[in-house]
């Protein structure tokens, strides 16, 4: 008798202790969650600012701040999307835009945008190839691609600074000062050219991302590469198309940024990958890939640019603003990676 219970005992199913319910602030952050940062950041910008947090000169410098941001996040949000982390040549990709565009001052101004883009697309094309085609290791190829063009562009021009009033002849100085002018006008004296520019180009961003194939596909190339590959996507082509579009973005943050600066350098976009990465982390985007939308990026670079306002109303200097930022991001990094695996997609 005792026997016969034994073996029923250890024929018996085990019961699945394991838990699968879903923590609610990791559901609730992974959708919302750049939204209450935002709030937050509101509120405590209220307090620290003493109630002028809204206030129309500082609500200018916000948007000021974050528009060559915006504009860098707007293409490179393409590249994270698709599983590639981020492109180290963002910022000589800005450089190599202003100069190129500064240095054609003299086929009048819209033919120096025209040659200034057209730049940006060449170093998308050369990243979208190795890196689609080829199979590179989209970091070390974009940081080498990085260190090589700057320089060629110290070579080239022997390190000096670029300004369009010395390059344009004399009969082309109206069309410098026009450039000049596109990061200090402002439309209606309230909001800057630059901004108005940023959030267009978040809108044509949003509408490729959401209303066009080319999203649904970098959407599975990002989650799975060989999964995409073996389905029929043609993975080369649509990783080539995002980084053309982030060439373009960041080449246009880079006209902008020579004209802010009045001049045009190899240094000009120095630091913009990472800040761009920390916005693009901050709205919801995976590392991984596959996850993500431009409303959160959006999202992402207002509270960028609120955190770094906040900062200056509580007087913290540049270097200390390096260390909260630095902060902030692996704390991103982590949250980000923590979310996604609690939510098993990661």
């Amino acid at each position: 008798m005792s026997e016969v219970k034994k073996n029923e005992n250890t024929t018996a199913p085990k019961v699945d202790t394991r838990k699968t319910e879903i923590n609610k602030f990791t559901l609730l952050f992974n959708r919302l969650g750049i939204w209450i940062i935002v709030a937050l950041l509101i509120v405590v910008g209220l307090i620290v600012s003493g109630g002028q947090f809204f206030g129309k000169s500082n609500i200018q410098s916000i948007l000021e701040a974050v528009a060559l941001v915006g504009m860098v996040c707007a293409g490179l949000f393409y590249v994270t999307y698709s599983g590639n982390m981020t492109d180290m040549s963002v910022p000589i990709t800005m450089a190599f835009g202003g100069v190129m565009a500064v240095q054609c001052i003299n086929f009048g101004f819209v033919g120096a945008i025209v040659v200034g883009l057209l730049a940006g697309a060449l170093i998308g094309v050369i990243n979208g190839f190795m890196i689609g085609k080829m199979r590179a290791n989209a970091i070390i190829w974009t940081l080498a691609v990085n260190l090589l063009i700057s320089g060629v562009i110290r070579v080239v021009w022997q390190g000096k600074m670029l300004y369009a009033e010395d390059i344009a002849r004399e009969d082309m100085q109206g069309q410098a000062n026009l450039f000049y002018a596109i990061s200090r006008t402002y439309i209606g004296g309230i909001i800057s050219l630059m901004a108005i520019v940023m959030l267009v180009m978040f809108l044509i961003s949003w509408i490729i991302h959401t209303k066009t194939g080319f999203g649904q596909k970098l959407k599975i190339i990002g989650t799975n590469y060989e999964v995409a590959k073996f389905s029929g996507i043609n993975c080369t082509k649509q990783l080539m198309t995002a980084y053309i579009i982030n060439g373009l973005c960041s080449a246009t943050a880079g006209i902008f940024y020579a004209a802010l600066r009045k001049c045009a350098s190899y240094e000009n976009g120095t630091g913009y990958d990472f800040d761009a990465l920390t916005a693009i982390l901050l709205g919801g985007v995976s590392l991984n890939g596959g996850k993500g939308s431009i409303a959160g990026t959006i999202g992402g670079v207002l509270a960028y640019g609120m955190l770094n306002n906040i900062l200056s109303w509580v007087g913290l200097g540049t270097y200390s603003k390096y260390l909260v930022q630095g902060i902030v991001f692996l704390f991103i990094v982590w949250l980000n990676t923590y979310s996604n695996r609690k939510l098993g997609r990661a």
